[in-house]
């Protein structure tokens, strides 16, 4: 079998996965449409293999890092799944409150990749909360196909209030200074927007390649916005130019980066799609952001 390439993958693939990844279509449909690009000894079987996230391998922070001080907890989200899980990080040895920070995943739970996220936001100076909107399913299944299918039977805006309720509960935290901001990924970006509009006391908000708001919704934003977008994230970046047309109409505070070459997914650092200069450059403004809003 021959050894497979980042280069030598065509975009075609990572489409298919995108559409994959996104619940289009499913896992007999995607194991049958790759296989046309099964050629020269590489296998559907290593190309899936290649195609999906790397968990043990990818890990920035480990759970156990003496720098950190993390630790599950449950807080109540009335309006939506009732009691909910999340990792809760902040540096170790804190000696005063500092901004808080909720980390929102993608469309499969919290899995190790944002909790690892998680403690790299504590990391950086802020209390984080990672909340696990699959607790009311009995949580992350361990694979994220699994968690997607889970997270598929949850409604999305009963899903909303459970990261709302995550930000009322970090926001008066002993350990945090009352001021919060978000940052989410695929439909932790769609939150992270949606957190935005909901929430006029929010303090930034950070969308990865994340759905907008509906336009008559962008009137109600009072949070300033970084948006990291992919340009090869053609799917996502359909709805970009409506979103920022409102966003200029309404005089709203934005920052937004387009990243070149990129797909979707490239902070994700557990597969192939992950692009580490776009990466890091997108989570150092990422931080300066919060940095600079939050304190």
């Amino acid at each position: 079998m021959s050894q497979i390439k980042k280069e030598d993958i065509k975009q075609e693939v990572y489409d298919l996965y995108d559409d994959y990844a996104h619940n289009r279509i499913d896992r007999r449909d995607f194991t049958q449409k790759l296989s046309a690009y099964a050629v020269g000894g590489i296998t559907v079987a290593s190309l899936m293999s290649f195609l999906m996230p790397d968990y043990k391998g990818a890990v920035q922070i480990k759970a156990d890092d003496p720098r950190l001080q993390s630790d599950y907890v449950t807080y109540q989200s009335p309006k939506g799944g009732g009691a909910i899980k999340a990792l809760l990080s902040k540096p170790a040895g804190a000696t005063k409150p500092l901004g808080a920070v909720v980390v929102v995943h993608e469309n499969r739970g919290l899995n190790p990749h944002i909790e690892d996220v998680a403690r790299r936001a504590a990391l950086a100076g802020f209390v984080s909360i990672a909340p696990d909107a699959l607790t009311p399913l009995g949580g992350y299944p361990g694979t994220d196909d699994e968690g997607r299918t889970m997270q598929s039977k949850r409604n999305r805006d009963e899903m909303l209030e459970d990261f709302i309720a995550a930000h009322d509960f970090i926001k008066s935290h002993k350990d945090a200074n009352g001021k919060v901001g978000v940052v989410g990924f695929c439909f932790g970006g769609w939150i992270a927007n949606m957190m935005a509009v909901r929430i006029p006391t929010l303090s930034a908000s950070v969308p990865f390649y994340g759905g907008q708001p509906a336009r008559e919704d962008v009137s109600r934003i009072k949070a300033p916005l970084l948006l990291h977008y992919a340009e090869l994230d053609t799917r996502v970046n359909e709805g970009w130019p409506a979103y920022e047309a409102a966003l200029k109409e309404h005089n709203k505070e934005y920052k937004a980066y387009m990243y070149p070459n990129v797909n979707h997914g490239f902070h994700n650092d557990t597969t192939p799609r992950y692009d580490k200069a776009a990466a890091e450059l997108a989570w150092k403004r990422t931080v300066d952001f919060f940095n600079a809003k939050l304190s």
